[in-house]
């Protein structure tokens, strides 16, 4: 009983650790500056959208969202395919051959973030992929396709062999495998990994504000900085653009999460 009462508490303070500030930060979204200081707790004197209208319209947050957007999408799309396939062929391949690609991608996840900012700086200046939306597409595959790979391969081995064999017996070849077994079989792996990707490229700030320098072509994340000044921030601009950059991803898990569960605990129990 005691212990029953014990984990309660602390599950109600942890929840009210993440609660808390969800309400400060979503009540102002409707405040003034001065209101905000005076009563950071409180409940704003109106509820009125003009916060909203003006991040979405004057501080250019629209066509950041817009960027935000565009790249997260062509970035999830094309690391999901790609990882598919390597993951797919990883796990049809017997024996160490396959263990040795495996093993080389996964490698990558290895290799600290920071030791690879330079040369690829570098890289793309030499091919013009600074300040674009193709070069900043082409950072998130190269740098999420590993763990992508690492998920999706983790679960295609699951999948029975004699299911690929039974295909290929009746004719299906590589392609018509992975697309019409593979790839319907793997939709909760695929989904659990969708979620993942799109959370990590919709709030990455490092690569956009390395590799980003034109105003029309920030994402989201960057945009929020310019709330921020070294004597004064706009705190309730600053809310707001949180809320509108936070709202996309609970948008996805909503639609996705009862996919997002089931791949995530795929595999966990067999028999």
């Amino acid at each position: 009983m005691g212990y029953q009462l014990g984990r309660r508490a602390v599950l109600l303070v942890y929840a009210l650790l993440i609660i808390v500030p969800l309400i400060v930060v979503f009540t102002g979204t409707f405040k003034t500056q001065g209101e905000l200081f005076n009563s950071p707790f409180g409940l704003p004197e109106s509820f009125s959208p003009k916060n909203y209208v003006t991040v979405l319209t004057q501080e250019n947050l629209g066509r950041a969202l817009l960027n935000s957007t565009i790249v997260t999408a062509c970035s999830v799309t094309l690391t999901l395919f790609l990882a598919s396939l390597a993951a797919y062929g990883v796990a049809r391949i017997p024996g160490w051959p396959g263990r040795l690609v495996y093993g080389f991608v996964v490698l990558g996840m290895a290799v600290p973030v920071q030791a690879n900012m330079i040369p690829q700086y570098v890289l793309f200046d030499s091919l013009g992929l600074l300040n674009s939306r193709i070069g900043l597409v082409l950072i998130n595959i190269v740098m999420t396709l590993p763990i992508a790979m690492f998920i999706l391969a983790g679960f295609m081995r699951t999948l029975p062999r004699e299911l690929y064999e039974a295909t290929s017996v009746d004719g299906a070849g590589p392609w018509r495998v992975y697309r019409s077994v593979v790839l319907p079989l793997s939709r909760p792996s695929l989904a659990a990994t969708a979620i993942f990707l799109f959370v990590i490229h919709w709030n990455d700030l490092l690569y956009p504000l390395l590799f980003v320098q034109e105003p029309s072509k920030k994402t989201l994340p960057v945009a929020l900085l310019d709330f921020t000044g070294e004597f004064l921030t706009n705190y309730p601009l600053l809310f707001t653009g949180v809320m509108v950059a936070s709202l996309p991803i609970v948008v996805a898990y909503v639609f996705l999460q009862r996919y997002f569960v089931a791949g995530m605990t795929a595999g966990a129990v067999k028999g």
